[in-house]
C-alpha cells in the first residue's frame, strides 16, 4: 500500500496568494494539502505543525521550493532529516529534487547546495531592502510604515497581550506584523 501524497505551500502574509504553487501541485495528485499563510523565518508555523503530525511512513511531501519549507539551511536540513528518518519521501518540484533518507552523497549536497543558495538570495533581498530603506531616510524620502488599527481594535489587541495571549498567534490574527504589535505595545507605554 502507498502512502499519501501531502502537499505544503506557504506564503509570507495574509495578503499573498498561493494560487501558483497549487497550480503545479494539480498534476502531483495530492491527497491533503497544508497551507499557511505566515513568514518562513520560523519553523512555529500552524499548518506545518499539522503536516509534520499527519504524515507517516510511506507518505511523500510535495513542496513548491525549498524555500517555502524553511528560509535558512539548517531549519531546511532538520526538516528533510526529520522527515526522511521517519520514512517521509520530500520532493520540491522547483528545484526538481526528491529526498527519501536514503544515504546518498549526492542527494545531501544537493540539498546543502540548493539550501545554502536560497538562503543567500533571500540574505541579499534583505540586504537591498535595508539600503534602499536608508537611502530614502536620507533623502527625506521614507517616513515608515504606517499603523493599521485603530481605537477599538488596538485596545483589544493590547488587552489581550496583556492578558498573556500569544504574540505571534495576535499579530496573524490581526493581520500585522510581529514587529507592529510590538510597535503597539510600546506606544501604550511610552503615552501612559
Amino acid at each position: 500500500m502507498s502512502g499519501q501524497i501531502v502537499g505544503y505551500v506557504r506564503v509570507s502574509t495574509l495578503e499573498q496568494n498561493t494560487g501558483r504553487q497549487l497550480e503545479q501541485m494539480k498534476d502531483e495528485h495530492t491527497d491533503v494539502i497544508f497551507e499557511d499563510h505566515i513568514s518562513g523565518k520560523s519553523l512555529e508555523r500552524p499548518e506545518l505543525d499539522k503536516m509534520l503530525k499527519h504524515v507517516r511512513k510511506g507518505d511523500t511531501v510535495v513542496v513548491h521550493s525549498m524555500d517555502r519549507l524553511a528560509r535558512n539551511l539548517r531549519d531546511l536540513r532538520n526538516l528533510v532529516d526529520d522527515l526522511t528518518d521517519r520514512g517521509v519521501v520530500v520532493k520540491f518540484l522547483k528545484e526538481h529534487l526528491e529526498f527519501t533518507g536514503e544515504t546518498n552523497s549526492t542527494a545531501k549536497l544537493m540539498l546543502n547546495i540548493m539550501g545554502a543558495v536560497a538562503e543567500f538570495e533571500r540574505e541579499m533581498i534583505l540586504e537591498r531592502q535595508r539600503e534602499g530603506i536608508a537611502l530614502a531616510k536620507a533623502e527625506g524620502k521614507y517616513k515608515g510604515g504606517k499603523f493599521k488599527l485603530m481605537g477599538d481594535k488596538v485596545t483589544e489587541l493590547r488587552r489581550r497581550a496583556e492578558a498573556g495571549e500569544n504574540k505571534a498567534a495576535l499579530a496573524r490574527e490581526f493581520c500585522i506584523s510581529r514587529q507592529s504589535l510590538y510597535s503597539y505595545l510600546q506606544a501604550d507605554t511610552a503615552t501612559a
